[in-house]
């Protein structure tokens, strides 16, 4: 029977996954392998995917996925030829280049430590307590999607920690499994820290052995050995370290218990001498795999064919793999031809013998070697956790699990635009405060105006929205953090299937509501390189927190009865519009395979405060240090271009005109509303004459159709190299009362045309907020497509297809509403 046919809470037996690619490859190595128990736990609300369990974690797996893996109820035994490790001093283990990578200096006291892990280990929990930086972490794929870097001191040496990308195998079969085997590779750090969840022994083990056929010193950190000991399970990890030949370390990372023992236990490795550090042992695969493995090895050697860095019997064993890197650089070497037919042989030697394919004798064969040494050290679990079965009960339930996910969005929303209002007037009154005590103590001039209009009036209107930022923030950790992430990609993923992506694109999504940069890095996680490249490009079309100001000003200033649904609608309808923008993508620009669905779904975990307020504390002081930098650079520019040049003349006939009114016999009330017309007037005309007006005529006559005047079109290009920009250029423009320093939601609504008609309309409103979440992704955005995509071209695709988008858009909404709103 096929695994698509179990029903919810039967169980069956691997007995053959077919397909090919990266998929038949990624699904084995994730434990799918011949003889191993699986178990349907739950249908997505959509039917689609499905929630299984095995080697003791959850994973999801659409249902065409499903239809590729032969199942039976019946268990058949597995036996696998001679597994037992095998010590290198029988074999000959290691060529004089690897050796010379192994070499250090006597006196050196620096460690290179790399730490390589599955996603979910918990490999950055460790680096931020060893290391005291602040990268996130978060209870799901992909966190960390590049090299993070941390040094420390311990016992009179400088550790180097890189938290390399999570990956469960060593192939080459997705960006961050490349990434980490060249980094190994070519870096040849000190120590390999292998981060191993205790609390799945089996799967993540599978990792370790490709480390030992890489022959790499390595110490395995036992992370949540908590986790284990609550499940009332016995480790006997002295011994399994034995017979790997690898010493094992007990650790909690999030508490930081273990981690003094591990950087020991580094140190102590480091100290030892090369030969004794390289004196391990092998995974053994069984006679007839070790035969081809040798006649490789002999061939490679005989021929000199070396790859630098790698020892030759773990090219081999990739060689028998078809391990498409390993294959494009032997292909350099002249007699790569006559080698690749020797290659063939032994391929068809595995499969004639062993009844499948070499791909899936050697998964078998680390499984199986791993199965052994378990059941020799570990225990049977006596205490069973339902909590993660209940929470998926309920969240992803097939009637309830869309309006949950809905609720939640609806009370971010809600939450970031009514608890931030209280700081945020708070902070808008201390501004407020500070410019008019500037306005009272200095002397008329240019600094006067440039720390007004300029720095206070421009700074001052982003920094008011800080609050709002940390509350999104806090939501966004949560989700990530508590492992809700993850189900929100597994409820999705029928929904993201019919835009041609998966639920894991749905991650990235999640991530651009914080910012997009991130977001699209974690792109990395998609094997389909299709997949990510539409993702990537969808990407902008969430609306980060870097919009989120503007959204908050206008919608406080013109929507405050809705201002959750309105704000909430603005983020649905970029969803809709990324959706709309892959199915284009996919039918005409992109198009290619359709995208296997493999996630872990890892169990519930309460985050820590102070994981959740690192989080929070990280993006809040970028935020702040974006406000002091390209922020109130852009306000001191604008207010530059706003403020010169002077004409001299223009001001004396409107001194003259002040002068005249002063002398007028009318009433004191009277002569104060003439004199602030005047005041209006001549504001107006300064701006239209300056630098940035006569800019903003000039690009008006493209942005009046969507009924944005030349005000309004200034911000939005001031805009394209951060959106908080918007709200600087609108502060610096639409400046305040002489004698007073007005919040500049009060300006906006006060901003009236020579015929008296407001500047800010419902419809232009409207228009404007579409405008600012759907154009020109910021310079920072670009260049992340850029380096994601290999490409200027996708890059500039973006910037052009997106800000078209915006004015057709904006158009449509400003002229047709126009036709029912006079």
């Amino acid at each position: 029977m096929l695994l698509s046919e179990l029903q919810t809470g039967e169980k069956a037996y691997i007995v053959k996954v077919r397909g090919s690619g990266a998929f038949r490859k990624r699904i084995l190595e994730m434990g799918f392998v011949r003889g191993q128990e699986v178990t349907a736990i739950l249908n997505a609300p959509l039917k689609d995917p499905i929630k299984y369990g095995i080697m003791e974690y959850e994973v999801s797996l659409r249902r065409s996925e499903a239809l590729l893996i032969e199942v039976s109820k019946e268990k058949r035994d597995v036996s696998f030829d001679n597994l037992r490790t095998i010590n290198h001093n029988n074999i000959s283990r290691v060529e004089k280049h690897y050796l010379k990578s192994c070499k250090r200096e006597d006196n050196s006291r620096t460690i290179a430590v790399a730490l390589v892990g599955n996603p979910n280990a918990g490999k950055t929990s460790i680096f931020n307590f060893a290391s005291g930086a602040h990268e996130h972490v978060g209870n799901y794929s992909g966190v960390t999607v590049e090299s993070k870097i941390g040094m420390m001191r311990h016992k009179g040496y400088t550790i180097k920690l890189v938290d390399l990308p999570g990956t469960y195998s060593l192939s080459a079969y997705s960006p961050e499994e490349l990434y980490v085997r060249k980094y190994i590779a070519e870096e040849s750090p000190d120590i390999i820290i292998n981060v191993v969840s205790a609390s799945t022994l089996e799967r993540n083990l599978y990792l370790t052995t490709e480390l030992i056929d890489m022959d790499v010193p390595v110490v395995v950190a036992l992370n949540m050995y908590d986790e284990l000991k609550e499940s009332g399970r016995k480790f006997d990890y002295k011994t399994l370290g034995g017979m790997l030949g690898i010493p094992f370390v007990p650790t909690v990372g999030r508490t930081g218990e273990g981690i003094p023992q591990l950087l020991d236990k580094i140190i102590e490795l480091y100290e030892a001498p090369a030969e004794r550090r390289k004196d391990e042992v092998k995974i053994p695969y069984g006679r007839v795999m070790e035969k081809s493995i040798a006649v490789i090895q002999n061939e490679l050697q005989a021929k000199n064919i070396v790859i630098p860095e790698m020892s030759s019997r773990y090219v081999s064993i990739k060689m028998l793999e078809k391990d498409k890197d390993i294959d494009e650089i032997l292909r350099q070497n002249p007699k790569a031809a006559e080698l690749e037919t020797i290659c063939d042989k032994e391929r068809q030697y595995i499969e004639k013998m062993l009844q499948e394919d070499p791909e899936s004798a050697f998964t078998n064969a680390r499984y199986g070697f791993i199965a052994g040494g378990l059941k020799e050290t570990l225990t049977e679990k006596t205490k069973f956790s339902e909590n993660t079965r209940l929470l998926d009960a309920v969240l992803t339930n097939k009637y309830v699990g869309f309006p949950l996910f809905f609720v939640f969005l609806w009370i971010m929303f809600e939450a970031t635009f009514r608890l931030g209002a209280y700081p945020m007037e708070w902070i808008e009154n201390g501004v407020g405060w500070l410019g008019n005590m500037f306005r009272v103590q200095m002397q008329e001039g240019v600094l006067k105006d440039l720390i007004i209009d300029g720095i206070i009036g421009g700074v001052g209107g982003v920094i008011v929205f800080l609050p709002n930022i940390v509350i999104l923030y806090l939501f966004i950790s949560f989700m990530e953090d508590s492992g809700y992430m993850a189900r929100a990609a597994f409820i999705m993923d029928k929904v993201m299937h019919r835009i041609g992506l998966h639920g894991k694109s749905f991650i990235p999504l999640i991530m651009g509501f914080g910012c997009n940069v991130p977001a699209i890095m974690a792109t990395r996680t998609i094997e389909s390189r299709n997949s990510r490249l539409i993702t990537m490009l969808i990407v902008p079309f969430m609306s980060c927190s870097a919009r989120l100001p503007v959204y908050l000003l206008f919608v406080g200033a013109f929507f405050p009865r809705h201002a959750s649904f309105v704000l909430m609608g603005l983020y649905l309808f970029g969803i809709l519009l990324a959706a709309i923008t892959a199915l284009f993508l996919r039918k005409y620009l992109v198009k290619g395979e359709d995208t296997p669905f493999v996630m872990e779904l890892p169990p519930y975990r309460m985050p820590t405060l102070k994981s959740v307020f690192i989080h929070m504390w990280d993006r809040s002081w970028q935020y702040l240090r974006k406000i002091g930098g390209i922020i109130l650079l852009a306000s001191i520019i604008i207010w530059f271009l706003g403020y010169f040049p002077r004409n001299t003349e223009h001001e004396q006939m409107f001194e003259n005109r002040v002068i005249e009114i002063n002398n007028l016999t009318v009433d004191n009330n009277e002569k104060e509303k003439l004199l602030n017309e005047v005041e209006r007037l001549r504001n107006t005309s300064h701006q239209e004459n300056s630098y940035i007006g006569k800019l903003g005529k000039f690009v008006e006559p493209v942005m009046r159709p969507l009924g944005f005047d030349w005000k309004i079109s200034v911000s939005l290009l001031s805009g394209m190299a951060a959106k908080e920009i918007v709200i600087s250029t609108l502060g610096v423009l639409f400046t305040g009362d002489v004698e007073d320093q007005q919040s500049l939601q009060t300006r906006l609504k006060q901003e009236v045309y020579i015929d008296g008609s407001p500047v800010f309309t419902p419809i232009v409103n409207i228009g404007f907020l579409l405008f600012v979440l759907i154009y020109f992704p910021c310079i920072a955005t670009i260049a992340a497509i850029k380096e994601e995509s290999h490409s200027w071209r996708w890059a500039l695709f973006s910037v052009f297809y997106s800000t078209g988008l915006a004015w057709v858009v904006a158009f449509l909404v400003y002229q047709i509403g126009s036709l029912f709103i006079a």
